[in-house]
């Protein structure tokens, strides 16, 4: 029975930690960028953050 209390308690303060983490993120938090519309451009944006240039 007092495990069964300790894991309720457990659950519960990692449910008000997680709770406050979220509330504390800005409203205007944008997390995801806009997929881009061309293929090339990803490619270039991929190659260059790996530091290499795109083979066309």
């Amino acid at each position: 029975m007092i495990r069964l209390l300790i894991a309720g308690a457990i659950a519960y303060a990692a449910y008000r930690i997680t709770k406050k983490v979220i509330d504390d993120v800005p409203d205007d938090f944008d997390p995801f960028l806009p997929p881009p519309q061309d293929e090339r451009e990803a490619l270039g944006r991929q190659s260059a953050a790996m530091g290499v240039e795109p083979q066309r």
